[in-house]
């Protein structure tokens, strides 16, 4: 049995909003969330999904999700207060969630919004493990309610070794947390949570949304492009200067987006649920994608993403091969190389790991923050462009093609591209990893030849800024970036149930015949 809470509007029937979550459907916020809807004329389903609050049942997380939201939707598409028609709305796993329900194909589901969604295994955490930060998580939802979470020393846990009883170190025992780390392959354990291969088999309008600082933001301006490559009419992209907990804040770390950074997004997915649900058209009609300029920071809307307008760009990376450190020769140019660069070399010892600026709860990984004093270690490259003669924004995915090598029989290659301000704030605007034996993708491991120089594609997710005048780019390059991802021991070997690890010396090469290159969707301004 599943337990629902009801907030019905004035009249009836009206169409129903489903909102299922593993966070308790009762407290300030969701009845909040509940009386927006009633008041926009819809019947509020706030609904404890399996095994989490009042509801029956054993919590195994995303894995009874599509099965039970198309039950829950039948349930009260079919009730005497409803007219038949039913969406869905909900943040992070409530989003994710909305997609595997989707794909068991509920006949009274007509549009979905889906906020900071998750994507499907091992996009977001490209290391075919949790992130050690995902313990947080793991103890949040350990039980029936929320459990505090603040009594303990999160970053002394994410440092225990081995991966296999963090659990243990955070004091209390997940089987959850253990399942996933057992399966490191795309293998058949994970199907029945995956949504993103399936994803054109939705045939229903979505609206996505997220910030650009989201920690899961590669989801959903995938998820929107994917269903506008399937031909699914009705999608809409919303991207605003925010982290995971959207609309809630003008700033993000030390970053102020303005006075414009905040909206009205209750009367927004409203109109968007009138349109899809009620059949009330609106005037004028939106764009398909609106998204928020950061440094520039206003509203822009675009029919496409990325927009038609901003094109293609490389930036090559160019050394005397002493690239290590903000105090090294790295050099972000226009053109590539003709001339034999030597490779950069760095080492990386896991004992020693570069550090990811975050606080130590999950609810939020990383964010605009100044990477100065980190790009004085020597295990950083750090690649620079000169000054900018005139604006600049970037606007669209960004990625890196490496060329690199490793002493070890496993290691990390991490990018980072940074805003360097004149002031020399290096704000991160957005990154990314690849680890060798992955270098394939996820369906097996392959062995990692020590020495041999590998090209790899590092996806580093998506952004949009603009870059004033005098401002320059940065990519730093590393091998580890702790604790938002685990550590690479570089032992090729057992990756949950090792302590000890290896230290490598890696290399990145930059040559007309190995261009490691940065890729992105730049527009000049004047």
């Amino acid at each position: 049995m599943l337990s629902a809470d009801l907030a019905l509007p004035g009249s009836l029937p009206a169409p129903a909003v489903v909102v299922r979550t593993p966070y308790g459907k009762t407290g300030e916020r969701q009845s909040e969330r509940a009386a927006v809807f009633a008041r926009g004329g819809y019947a509020a389903v706030l609904v404890d999904v399996r095994g989490r609050g009042d509801s029956d049942g054993v919590f195994e997380p995303y894995r009874n999700d599509g099965p039970d939201g198309a039950e829950v939707i039948a349930w009260a598409a079919g009730q005497e207060w409803c007219t038949g028609d039913v969406a869905t709305y909900g943040a992070s796993y409530p989003g994710r969630i909305q997609w595997l329900t989707a794909l068991e194909r509920p006949p009274a589901l007509r549009a979905m919004v889906c906020l900071v969604t998750p994507s499907d295994p091992f996009a977001e955490i490209p290391t075919g493990l949790p992130t050690p930060m995902h313990i947080n998580w793991h103890r949040l939802t350990d039980g029936r309610m929320p459990q505090y979470r603040d009594n303990t020393d999160w970053m002394t846990v994410y440092r225990h070794r081995p991966l296999l009883t963090m659990d243990e170190a955070a004091g209390f025992v997940s089987p959850n947390w253990r399942a996933e780390l057992r399966h490191r392959t795309l293998d058949d354990w994970w199907e029945s949570v995956r949504y993103q291969h399936r994803i054109g088999e939705v045939e229903v309008p979505v609206m996505h949304i997220s910030g650009w600082y989201d920690d899961e933001e590669i989801g959903t301006p995938a998820n929107f492009a994917a269903m506008v490559a399937a031909g699914r009419p009705g999608q809409r992209l919303l991207m605003g200067p925010w982290g995971h907990n959207v609309n809630t804040s003008r700033t993000v770390g030390e970053i102020d987006f303005g006075p414009d950074a905040l909206i009205d997004l209750d009367a927004t997915v409203l109109a968007f649920l009138d349109e899809h649900v009620k059949g009330v058209r609106p005037e004028p009609r939106p764009a398909p994608v609106r998204i928020f300029v950061m440094g520039a920071n206003q509203w822009r809307d675009a029919d496409t993403w990325p927009p038609s307008d901003a094109p293609s760009a490389t930036y090559y990376l160019s050394s005397g091969g002493h690239a290590n450190s903000r105090f090294g020769d790295g050099r972000l140019v226009p053109s590539p190389t003709d001339a034999e660069e030597p490779p950069d070399e760095w080492t990386h010892d896991p004992d020693r790991p570069v550090p990811f600026i975050t606080d130590a709860s999950s609810a939020q990984i990383g964010g605009p923050d100044d990477y100065h004093g980190i790009e004085s270690r020597g295990d950083v490259l750090v690649f620079t462009s000169d000054p900018l003669v005139e604006p600049l924004e970037i606007i669209g995915p960004v990625s890196v093609i490496a060329h690199v090598s490793t002493s070890a029989a496993d290691t990390d290659i991490m990018a980072k591209l940074i805003d360097l301000h004149p002031g020399s704030f290096a704000q991160r605007l957005c990154d990314g990893m690849v680890r060798l034996r992955y270098r394939n993708g996820f369906g097996q491991e392959q062995p990692v030849t020590p020495g041999e120089v590998y090209q790899v594609r590092i996806p580093m997710w998506d952004t949009c800024v603009r870059l004033p005048a005098g401002h320059r780019l940065r990519l730093e390059i590393a091998s580890s970036a702790f604790p938002k991802y685990d550590v690479n021991l570089g032992t090729g070997g057992d990756m949950i149930s090792e302590t000890e690890g290896v230290t490598a010396t890696n290399r990145l090469w930059h040559t007309p015949g190995r261009p490691s290159r940065l890729l992105l969707n730049r527009r000049p301004t004047r």
